[in-house]
């Protein structure tokens, strides 16, 4: 299980055996080079721990730590770790700042506790089967231990299609568990038990003066980048032509003499192109060290089967490969990347969170309206121009929004599946985000959406394509935005400030205003401008087609594949069609893996 994490962590390995248990650490050393290593102890050897992540008030704990008796000899995070547990007990989890997979032992009583951080921004998984229970920052790991099933679980597929990644705690294997973000796992006497103890909660608090309010986001955001510099080594920063990566760059220079930029660009597109020379401007006038890569289709479909692999799951992202050949880049030169991850969920930066605003001429109307209203909309052509927004305006926000995207409707599922397939009748993706809705009514609805885009989109895409593909590369993604400092400042925002009709993030805007040129601090989000569109009816349109046709997987059905290539064209198609092939290219990257896995065994 260590040697597959090798990836993780290139510099150095631990391991303590017991008679029952066993912790295994791989290193990436950023904090404490020379006696940084794990696993971590207490003075009497009771409790010990394995962790990944940074926590960067790990300074302020430490002289806690030695006001209260305990003997430290190092100057990094990772050996205060078993330290405050033994003096808080889990309660320390609240006093951590930073990013944070955690297993601790007490060798005495055989208990083992697992924790992660708020929001997920390091992977936790773990599988309790018979007399085992198994845990790794990645599912990899758990597979080479023999006690992962094969066969995929139906549920996952049907919400996968879904929302376009796998939402936690499930994965794509029968048994494997993400542990929630913000929550731990307790293991004692052979049970385990899975507790909440924090999630990002949002206030909106309408007596803020904006004026006030601004100085205090940049002090607090000011406050995070530094505490994310913090490393023996140098950390460089992920560059586009937007607000979010361009003020976290612009206060790094301001902290650190030199800073290291990387971006990439797209040849088969304007757009790609264009958005690398803005980020190449924006390095030119920040004055740091810039570094830009140019990735073409060949390159980006070759390495594609690799990329897949390195996600663990099928994410139908294609930007997600985009950061793979990012972190490949930064790799060459850092070992550590600030990135702007969490910056559109605290703030309201999506264009999604525009639409409460814009449907209120009709969600507002008297329940009775609205029901004519829709029952008028729903015999109106399906092409009429206004349809869709009378439907979406007499829909519930708990159904109209789950999440930032939703690839396939309940139905637009069920016409995919194979006829004799054992996935019908799985749970309506609804279920899944309706615990979020009940513990945020009463709030405002981009407040509600925005709580629902933390425990879905954030925790379960964003951040984990973020660290599959940068730790494919041995790199690691630090989210000054993601801070509990910032995360409280952000929660308290009234709307004004985070949606003002066509802008979004305004707060933000507004605090990135004397430090980015105006153009960027305005500039809409535009994301990764991969040409997948253009790819899909163009250079791969045949493999793709190929890869339709030769689907042997038992829950799709082949002709229903091949009738969606044909069934359509526009951006909602075509991210389905992208949907269906990543899941088809991830499916036979598992087959070939695990057939080379029991080669190896025999």
């Amino acid at each position: 299980m260590s040697n597959e994490l090798a990836h993780r962590g290139p510099d150095d390995s631990g391991r303590q055996d017991w008679t029952n248990a066993g912790l295994a650490f791989r290193r990436l050393a950023l904090l404490d080079l020379p006696a940084g290593n794990q696993p971590a102890r207490t003075e009497d050897g009771r409790y010990w721990s394995v962790f990944n992540g940074e926590i960067y008030n790990h300074s302020e704990l430490r002289q806690e730590l030695v006001e209260q008796g305990h003997q430290l000899r190092g100057s990094g995070d990772a050996e205060l770790i078993p330290h405050l547990y033994e003096q808080w007990g889990v309660s320390f989890l609240s006093r951590l700042r930073g990013m944070f997979a955690i297993a601790i032992f007490d060798q005495n009583t055989d208990e083992l506790l697992l924790a992660r951080d708020g929001f997920g921004i390091k992977p936790l998984y773990w599988m309790h089967t018979g007399d085992h229970l198994v845990f790794a920052s990645e599912i990899g790991a758990l597979r080479v231990a023999g006690l992962v099933p094969t066969d995929v679980d139906p549920d996952a597929v049907w919400q996968y299609l879904g929302f376009g990644y796998v939402p936690g705690p499930m994965t794509m294997w029968p048994g494997v568990k993400m542990l929630p973000a913000g929550h731990f796992l307790r293991v004692k006497k052979g049970a385990a038990t899975v507790t909440s103890w924090w999630e990002p909660c949002f206030a909106p608090d309408d007596s803020l003066r904006d004026d006030d309010v601004t100085d205090r986001l940049l002090a607090t955001i000011r406050d995070s980048v530094a505490a994310h510099l913090s490393a023996d080594v140098p950390v460089g920063s992920y560059l586009s032509s937007g607000v979010d990566s361009g003020l976290l760059t612009a206060l790094a220079t301001r902290i650190q003499p030199t800073v290291h930029t990387f971006s990439i660009g797209f040849e088969d597109t304007e757009d790609g192109l264009g958005e690398l020379e803005r980020a190449r401007e924006l390095a030119h006038q920040l004055g740091t060290e810039h570094h830009e890569q140019v990735i073409s289709a060949a390159d980006y479909w070759r390495m594609l089967p690799q990329i897949i692999a390195s996600q663990e799951e099928p994410l139908a992202d294609p930007s997600a490969p985009a950061l793979w050949f990012l972190a490949q880049q930064a790799s060459q030169h850092v070992k550590a990347v600030l990135s702007g991850e969490g910056a559109d969920e605290l703030f309201a930066g999506y264009p999604i969170y525009r639409e409460p605003a814009a449907l209120r001429s009709v969600s507002a109307l008297p329940a009775p309206l609205r029901r004519a209203v829709r029952r008028v909309a729903l015999v109106m052509p399906v092409k009429r121009r206004g349809r869709g927004f009378l439907l979406r305006g007499t829909t519930p926000l708990e159904r109209r929004f789950l999440g930032n995207v939703q690839i396939f409707s309940e139905d637009a599922k069920h016409a995919l599946l194979a006829p004799d397939s054992s996935i019908a009748g799985l749970r309506a993706s609804t279920d899944l985000v309706k615990p979020v809705y009940d513990r945020t009514a009463g709030l405002e609805d981009v407040a509600r959406m925005q709580s629902v885009s933390c425990h879905t989109w954030l925790a379960a895409s964003i951040l984990m394509k973020a660290d599959k593909m940068s730790m494919a590369h041995s790199l690691e993604v630090r989210v000054p935005f993601l801070d509990k400092h910032v995360f409280d400042l952000a929660a308290t925002l009234p709307l004004r400030l985070r949606v003002d009709g066509d802008i979004t993030k305004v707060a933000l805007r507004r605090a990135a205003a004397g430090i980015l040129p105006d153009a960027v601090a305005m500039r809409p989000k535009l994301g990764f401008p991969v040409p997948f569109r253009s790819w899909l009816n163009g250079a791969v349109a045949g493999q793709v087609r190929e890869l339709f046709a030769e689907n042997d997987d038992p829950l799709l059905d082949r002709r229903a594949l091949i009738d969606l290539l044909d069934g359509g064209t526009g951006l909602t198609h075509e991210r389905r069609v992208w949907t269906v092939m990543t899941y088809l290219l991830w499916r036979r990257e598992q087959r070939e893996a695990t057939t080379q896995a029991r080669m190896r065994m025999k």
